[in-house]
């Protein structure tokens, strides 16, 4: 049977889910229930499963590619390139993200009556303003669910018990790319810097993708951020701006200062229409009650402001649900104190902006950073934050390319590196006025119970400490890598835990001697 799209009709359909990780198998399991008829297409298939959970052998070579196929379905972090999905759009089969069926299905009314969409995207910060949005929908008495990106597949949000109305729907560039026809009710980009270049191709390719959100009836964007802010918006959509400055007639802002000044809003009246020029901006919430506190956590603050009055949240609401909100782990949470200096972990600082965003925060840091930069340069980071930083210790795959940055732009900021050799062991490079220093190789404060990356992290961690002793007026040491971390870690969860772990074996090793 032939999948109709419109209108959507899986019953009966062939389709093949591309990708056997969590967005695979949520697709799976809502086709099957819809009649579709699936096969689960994975290279990490070892041979010893079912025929129902693989494609044929020899399935792109037979004479007959993608016969019989309706549509395919696939992981995001599939690119465009992948070899499988080319051949699926050559031979003429649609190609879907599991965000574009959900968004096929819902609007369908396949999975009940259409939910309101609220999408977030941006370089840096969509999962702290997704997760501020589900917290203000709650406060309001409003059934919603952060989904997407954040965690919970948007397929299975469509299906959870009790049902969700709205959706805040965290959305990466990936999941974009593969999801063109989503139209949300409200959709924020929240600012775009390189990144994901190595996936897209293109900075532009990049941009445009994060610029898909801002096709509903309501666009917003961060005025702060110029490529966030240039992107235009086509009638009849309704574009909304946000800025830490005073603002103007349709914009989200602050009146006063980023400690003691109040966020308003100066765009929606209470019922989401458009709030009269003549009125005065409605106050929200004091930005001392923002957490996390600093620039980055107020703008997020105010672009979940501004997606929650677009569908007519109460000012109340917003405010009750900012002042009890709490960031989840690994990005900016103090996990130990040692000698007044705070040990932060913000891990999911995964992209040069979002390190950027970081290292804001903080008066005076040393900065751990590293991993894999993906394409993304980091030399308007280093320009941006050198009077900031005591020092930098660099890990990770890429770590010479964050050296040579600060060589260039910053040589007056001390650099350790570390890493592990051939020979497993972990090896210590300084790096001052010019001068390169090698410690011995297995130095002081290895633990010999550790795996190779916690080595590397708990040795960075000393010597983060050691340049802030060295440093009189630094108040933190800070892991914001500037990059992914699957170079040395299983995840960025599992890099901050590890950084968690380090510092709180220094607290105690110092405790102790």
């Amino acid at each position: 049977m032939s999948l109709s799209i419109e209108p959507l009709e899986p019953a009966g359909a062939r389709v093949l889910v591309a990708g056997a990780g969590t967005t695979g198998a949520s697709a799976v399991t809502v086709l099957q229930r819809l009649g579709a008829k699936t096969v689960l297409v994975d290279r990490r298939f070892s041979g010893d499963e079912s025929a129902e959970q693989r494609a044929p052998e020899g399935f792109l070579t037979g004479p007959a590619p993608f016969a019989g196929v309706d549509l395919v379905v696939t992981s995001p972090g599939f690119p465009p390139d992948n070899d499988f999905l080319v051949a699926a759009r050559t031979a003429g089969v649609p190609v879907w993200g599991d965000v574009e069926l959900a968004w096929r299905l819902d609007r369908a009314g396949l999975t009940g009556p259409p939910r309101t969409w609220l999408v977030i995207t941006g370089t840096n910060g969509k999962t702290t303003t997704t997760a501020m949005c589900e917290a203000i929908l709650q406060a309001a008495g409003l059934p919603g669910l952060a989904c997407g990106n954040i965690g919970l597949t948007v397929l299975d949000a469509l299906c959870a018990e009790p049902r969700a109305e709205v959706l805040a729907v965290e959305l990466s560039s990936f999941q974009l790319h593969w999801a063109p026809s989503v139209r949300p009710r409200a959709g924020v980009v929240l600012n775009v810097a390189a990144d994901h270049l190595d996936w897209h191709g293109s900075f532009a390719a990049y941009r445009d993708a994060k610029a898909q959100v801002l096709r509903g009836d309501v666009a917003i964007v961060g005025l702060d951020d110029e490529e966030a802010a240039a992107i235009g918006v086509s009638a009849p959509t309704r574009r909304v701006g946000f800025t830490l400055a005073e603002p103007g007639p349709g914009q989200l802002g602050v009146q006063g200062t980023l400690t003691d000044g109040v966020l308003v809003d100066a765009a929606f009246d209470d019922d989401g229409g458009t709030r009269p020029i003549s009125r005065v901006p409605q106050e929200l919430v004091a930005a001392a009650r923002i957490s996390p506190a600093g620039p980055s956590g107020i703008s997020d603050a105010l672009a979940a402001a501004a997606l929650t009055r677009a569908i007519g949240v109460s000012a109340d609401a917003v405010g009750r649900g900012l002042s009890g909100f709490s960031p989840a782990a690994h990005r900016g949470q103090t996990v130990a104190r040692l000698g007044g200096v705070a040990f932060v972990d913000d891990s999911k600082a995964t992209n040069p902006h979002a390190a950027r965003a970081a290292i804001d925060g903080h008066r005076r840091t040393v900065l751990i950073a590293g991993g894999l930069l993906k394409g993304a340069p980091v030399d308007d980071l280093v320009i941006h934050a050198a009077d900031r930083l005591a020092g930098v210790v660099a890990i990770g795959r890429d770590r010479e390319v964050i050296v040579e940055a600060i060589a260039r732009h910053a040589p007056q900021v001390p650099v350790v590196t570390v890493f592990t050799g051939d020979t497993g062991a972990v090896t210590v490079q300084r790096i001052a006025a010019g001068r390169v220093s090698r410690v011995p190789d297995q130095p002081a404060g290895r633990r010999p119970e550790l795996s190779d990356a916690d080595a590397v992290m708990a040795q960075a961690v000393l010597e983060a400490w050691s340049l802030a002793q060295a440093a009189p007026d630094t108040e933190s040491v800070l892991l914001a890598p500037a990059a992914a971390s699957l170079d040395m870690f299983a995840s960025y969860g599992a890099r901050g835990d590890s950084f968690a772990d380090a510092a709180g074996a220094l607290v105690d090793a110092v405790a102790e001697s």
